[in-house]
């Protein structure tokens, strides 16, 4: 798929996203959006972006805000602050845009955006899907992708704890 974006940072804020978006759009390019943490990036993160990408011609990720990230997990997330996290995904060619948004869920991103498609993983039941009815009501489309099983950032975290209780012999 072609990158959508020019030579410019990756990473803006909810207003440039919807006016760079609606330009696009313009141009008849086929947006893709998608939503996480994307806390201690991993392989099964790149796996499920490089697929969404796969639907469209500009992947928009956006990524819960640090503030926000506390209010869903708990006072020790996230690991890496939103800034990092931005960068880090920004790094990844298959990702057009990066946004934070402060809110606990997407909604008010997704209504103004409007995206072609809906992207989360299969761990998300099809009717808990934020955004899903308010996307399927102008002829947007769902996609759940298939995760890799027994990949999590939990998981990994989970792994360190132990390894570390143990120490790092």
């Amino acid at each position: 798929m072609e990158n959508c974006g020019l030579m410019y940072n990756k990473i803006i804020n909810n207003d440039e996203v919807v006016r760079f978006i609606d330009i696009k759009k313009s141009v008849g390019k086929t947006i893709v959006f998608t939503n996480g943490v994307y806390d201690l990036l991993h392989f099964g993160h790149v796996k499920y972006l490089r697929e969404s990408k796969s639907y469209g011609d500009c992947l928009v990720v956006a990524i819960n805000s640090d503030k926000s990230v506390r209010q869903l997990k708990g006072k020790n997330r996230p690991i890496i602050c939103q800034e990092e996290r931005a960068e880090v995904l920004s790094s990844l060619e298959f990702v057009d845009y990066v946004t934070i948004f402060d809110e606990q869920t997407p909604i008010k991103l997704i209504e103004r955006i409007k995206p072609d498609f809906l992207i989360k993983g299969s761990d998300w039941e099809s009717d808990k899907i934020v955004g899903k009815d308010f996307v399927e009501s102008y002829g947007g489309k769902i996609i759940r992708i298939k995760l890799i099983e027994g990949i999590s950032t939990t998981k990994i975290i989970e792994k360190i704890m132990k390894m570390n209780s143990r120490s790092f012999n």
